[in-house]
């Protein structure tokens, strides 16, 4: 029987490096899939990991549908054994219910990786839909760390080297800063870090820089 799959995890965590390693397991046991993204670090319609690795991907865009897409395909004489789709927080709810009904209704597995939770804290929809719906739900073991040494639990974004907790939820960046788009002044980062280190909003930046702050003369 197919099933839906969700992979999640913070950044770093390598949900894109496992996308692309479980498309080459399928792949090489002569399965047929699809490999979808959005909002890729590399660009549009690719798929990448931060290991360097990379490879063509359909882009889904707001107004995508995946079951007409693939409904076509096999109308069309296609053969469709799996998905691949990563980025998968960016997904509409709607679009994760057309991955669900295609899992159901036509024994296609799919295979979905994402970030829970925006660097508001908030979920992200896609991903909120996908812990409602996924037969089954698998936390990456690869444990992203935070600056302090602890296990990396939440994003944050950084705005000129200040982290940020408002703002438009899709900005695209990276672990480094990303260089301005045109008519803009502001290099966006992201950053893995622990909660405790996301409430206070300590950053790598600011912890070093408060670090290196002189100790305050004595008085009195």
């Amino acid at each position: 029987m197919a099933e839906l799959h969700f992979f999640t995890g913070t950044m770093d965590s390598g949900k894109s490096t496992l996308a692309l390693q479980t498309n080459h397991n399928h792949a090489t046991r002569g399965r047929v899939g699809r490999i979808f993204s959005t909002h890729d670090r590399a660009g549009e319609a690719m798929l990448s990991s931060r290991l360097g690795l990379t490879h063509e991907a359909i882009e889904v865009g707001e107004g995508f549908d995946f079951w007409k897409y693939v409904v076509d395909a096999l109308t069309q004489g296609a053969r469709i054994d799996y998905l691949i789709c990563d980025e998968a927080q960016f997904y509409t709810a709607t679009q994760i219910d057309q991955l669900a009904k295609l899992v159901d209704e036509l024994q296609i597995d799919v295979f979905a990786f994402g970030i829970l939770t925006d660097f508001r804290t908030a979920l992200f929809p896609g991903s909120a839909r996908l812990v409602e719906l996924a037969d089954r739900m698998n936390v990456l073991q690869v444990e992203a760390l935070c600056w302090c040494g602890k296990r990396a639990t939440h994003n944050a974004r950084t705005e000129d080297g200040v982290m940020v907790t408002e703002g438009e939820v899709i900005v695209v960046g990276d672990v480094d800063p990303t260089t301005p788009a045109p008519g803009e002044d502001v290099e966006v980062a992201y950053e893995v870090l622990c909660r405790q280190h996301h409430r206070r909003r300590l950053t790598a930046a600011r912890a070093k820089a408060v670090s290196l702050a002189p100790e305050p003369l004595p008085f009195g």
